[in-house]
């Protein structure tokens, strides 16, 4: 089973597995991954809000929960804190979710575009 649980609640999950895998079943790790929860607020989380409302003025800007992989588990092992930080202004009609990571995964140039001048601007700023 692939059990990727939300930050505090590795342990309860693995003992739900084991409970509803019933006596005489051994349960073990063939991975176990830290679940991350990181602050969103400081001085990069605000760059990073300024850099994007720069280029998209009336942006949301929210924290999410990310369930795939991620080097920031590893650095926060060394106490690195990162984010996630890809932005990209994707047309509505775009079935980007359907798309991620399947032979046809694509974004329009004019999202790259968009994205790149935002990250210019971060990198530029911060």
């Amino acid at each position: 089973m692939d059990c990727r649980t939300l930050p505090g609640q590795q342990e309860m999950v693995f003992e739900t597995v084991k409970k509803l895998a019933g006596d005489g079943v051994e349960v073990s790790y063939v991975n176990k991954d830290v679940s991350l929860e990181v602050p969103f607020a400081g001085n990069l989380v605000d760059a990073m809000i300024d850099a994007l409302h720069s280029e998209d003025p009336g942006a949301k800007v929210l924290p999410y929960t990310l369930s795939g992989g991620t080097d920031n588990k590893s650095l926060s092992k060394i106490g690195i804190t990162g984010y996630g930080f890809a932005p990209l202004m994707l047309p509505e009609e775009l079935d980007f979710t359907g798309m991620f990571h399947g032979v046809d995964e694509r974004v329009p140039a004019d999202s790259l575009k968009f994205g790149s001048r935002v990250l210019n601007t971060l990198l530029s700023n911060y």
